[in-house]
Parts: C-alpha cells; structure tokens; sequence
C-alpha cells in the first residue's frame, strides 16, 4: 500500500520568467501536478483553482494565479464593503529545493491604517485543520468546513492589518500534507508573505512590515518561518514573531499523544512526515495500522473523536509503540532534523504557552524559549492558563495584539530570558 523508497529530502497572474518542470516525477512531490498520495488511496476532486500547472516558477513568493475568495461566516459578501479577499495559488520550496504549488488566502482592509507605520501584513499559520485536500484552511472559508481560527483573523483585520494564511504543502493541492515538517512549513509562511506583498492591485509594497503569527502546528510554522526568516527571505521586513503551543520537539509532543484524546494528531504526522520524507510505512504497520492510515488521509480536526486513545502498539508489525521507533533510524534523524530551536530568530519572538496544555507539554515551549535564549535572540515567555491545548489559543491571539503593535510602532521587546531556567 505505500511501496515507496526511502528518500532522503532535505495560470492567471504568473510572474516568473523562468520556470521548472514540476510533476510529480518517481519522488512524487506533494503540491505538484499529479502528486498522488503516501497510501495510494486516490483524493477526492478537488476544484480546478487547486490544481498546479504542469510547470511552476523558480522564483519563490511568486503569484501564480488568484481569485476572489469567498468567506462562508459572510455568504452575502457584505465584508467586501472594507476588505478584500483573494485566494492565491504561489510558488513555494520543497525541502530539496524543488517547486512547489502552495495556495492560502489574503485578506487587506480597504480603509486607510492608522499606525506609526505603514500598513503591517501578518503572515498567519494556521493551526491543524485536518490533512484531507477539503480541510485546507482557504476552502474551509468558502465550504463551511472548521476554521476556527478565523475570529483571531478578524481581531488582526480589525487592527487595519492585512492578514495571509498558508494552506502548507500538500493541504488542498495533489499529494499528501507534509504535516509537521519543520523547513517547508516555514518556507510556505514566509513565501506566502512573499506572495501577498506581489498581488496585483494590493497597497503592501517591499517595505511593508511583516509580523508572524501561529498557534499549535501554526506555531510550530511560525516559529521555523522565524528562524529561517533571515536566510531564506530576507528582503521580509519581519518585525517579530508570536508563537503559541509550539511542537519543537517531536518525540516529547508523540509521548503526549500517544493514547490520549489527540490520538489523531499522530496519525497526521506520521502521514506527514511519510510525506515528507519518502518513507515506505509498510514496513512499520500491521493490517490495522494500514486501514488506520488509509482513512486518515481524508480526515480533517472533526474527525479526532475516531482516533481517541488510539494504542499506536496495536498499528505496528513489532508491536512496538510509535515513541520507540523514533529513537532509532531513519527516525531518530527525521526528528532530530525538525526540532526547532537551534537556530537564532532575527527578530523578536514571544513565545506562549499553557500550562494546562494537554497536548503539547508546557516544558516543550519553555524550552524551546529557554534554547533560543540560549542563542542570544530577544525572546519574551508568557505563561497562560487557558484549560487544555484548545483553551491556550485565546491567550496567545490576545497576547499577540500588543506584541504586534509594539513591535510596528518601533518599540523594542523586553526579554525576560533571565526568569527562563
């Protein structure tokens, strides 16, 4: 069922000159023309804005095409009146480095903003939403499908803010979501600023200061995207960066879930980094296992009740538990690889996280802040005490609110690093 090698893997409004044969080729490339999935379990039709041209531009951030956006919360259109909306196909990177198709949605306010600077563009990771082509946060605005984040959108909105979501690699285009891989998720963050800043008809020009905000998987992208910020894109005038429930550090978040109500989460991020990383799951799962995988490939965050205290020993051949694969190879590597944390933001991050957390330990944010101090960034911790994982989201979306305007207006971030132990 997933017969793959293993492999290593580090148009309206086209603006590329140059561009790249993009199919999905032996490697099978998720967000390319004819990418297939990991189970080979075929995806539902997709609407035609989904699917990638046959060959993609070089240049990363560029628009490939758009269309008016249509948001389910207002079916008469009437926020039309003060904000445009456009869904966008863009060019993003593999973690080889090859062309990618990653769509997501740009909201900007029409009327003027009022601010020290000039309008800000938040660059917003969206928390999980599933891994089926249907759970992508840009169709879930127009389907009716869960996207829970979009209060926390409009608060940004309401502020005078252009907001840009990603919808990752692989999440409404062809081929299986790359769930959970550190490098790409932060690369489509960044590249879908990249993307918004070049839409026709938009008033955000290069100079346009950029936040990033994410909570959950969307913290885990934010957070990449501000570490990789300075060397992958650095012309972004990234101002700084708010991360919520950050999972930097894989197999501490896998021990968590393994068994619990987010049972499902695991499956999405074996699939994910299956994906990702070109591994053939047939060696690891048992029939049961197998069925498990087949049906998740279609499942989005409604779907947790039927993964709910999921025993991942009965999935596997050896009986084995999940956790105990990844201490040894390829796995060991592949989590060693997307822990984040090793790499020094350029800009300042607050870092947010409950201590009520009950899907991704509190220890694993204060961590990650506690490493990243350790590097010399200007990093704030707030410690919040919203109940289970899906209460800290509030917390850290209000948090974000000051943090954003202090930074656009051009006032420093007070670290309190030395309170970090």
């Amino acid at each position: 069922m997933f017969r793959r090698a293993f492999v290593p893997i580090v148009a309206l409004g086209l603006t590329a000159a140059i561009a790249a044969p993009a199919s999905a080729g032996p490697d099978n490339v998720p967000g390319t023309a004819g990418a297939t999935t990991v189970t080979g379990v075929a995806e539902p039709a997709r609407p035609a804005f989904y699917e990638p041209p046959a060959n993609l531009p070089v240049a990363s951030g560029a628009v490939i095409r758009t269309e008016p956006a249509t948001q389910f919360l207002d079916p008469l259109g009437l926020s039309s009146l003060s904000v445009s909306a456009t869904r966008m196909m863009y060019a993003s990177k593999d973690r080889l480095g090859r062309p990618i198709a990653v769509t997501g949605t740009v909201f900007e306010p029409k009327a003027g903003y009022v601010g020290l600077s000039a309008r800000p563009l938040i660059s917003f990771a969206s928390g999980t939403m599933g891994i089926g082509d249907k759970c992508a946060p840009s169709r879930g605005l127009a389907e009716g499908l869960t996207m829970y984040e979009i209060l926390f959108i409009q608060g940004l909105i309401n502020r005078g803010y252009a907001v840009a979501f990603t919808d990752y690699q692989g999440l409404g285009t062809p081929g299986t979501h790359t769930y959970m891989n550190r490098v790409v998720q932060g690369q489509a963050v960044l590249d879908m600023a990249r993307a918004a800043l070049k839409r026709s008809g938009t008033t955000l020009t290069a100079s346009t200061p950029v936040g990033i905000y994410g909570y959950s998987q969307g913290g885990g992208a934010a957070a990449s995207a501000a570490e990789l910020a300075s060397t992958y894109a650095p012309e972004l005038k990234v101002k700084g960066t708010v991360a919520g429930a950050v999972p930097a550090d894989l197999a501490a978040v896998v021990k968590n879930l393994d068994g619990s109500v987010y049972s499902e989460f695991l499956n999405f991020a074996l699939l994910g980094l299956a994906s990702g990383y070109g591994i053939d799951m047939d060696d690891y799962l048992n029939d049961a296992g197998t069925q498990v995988a087949v049906a998740t490939e279609n499942h989005c965050t409604v779907d947790l009740p039927k993964a709910a205290f999921q025993d991942s020993s009965k999935l596997t051949l050896n009986g084995q538990s999940v956790l105990s694969y990844l201490t040894v190879e390829p796995f060991k590597s592949i989590v060693a690889e997307n822990r984040i944390g090793r790499i020094k933001p350029s800009a300042p991050v607050l870092v947010s996280h409950s201590l009520l957390d009950d899907a991704i330990p509190y220890a694993v944010g204060r961590q990650l802040a506690k490493d990243w101090c350790g590097k010399g960034g200007n990093i704030r911790l707030t410690t919040n005490v919203g109940p289970t994982h899906i209460g800290g989201a509030l917390p850290s979306s209000s948090d974000s609110y000051a943090f954003f305007e202090a930074r656009f207006a051009g006032l420093p971030q007070l670290s309190n690093c030395w309170t970090i132990w």
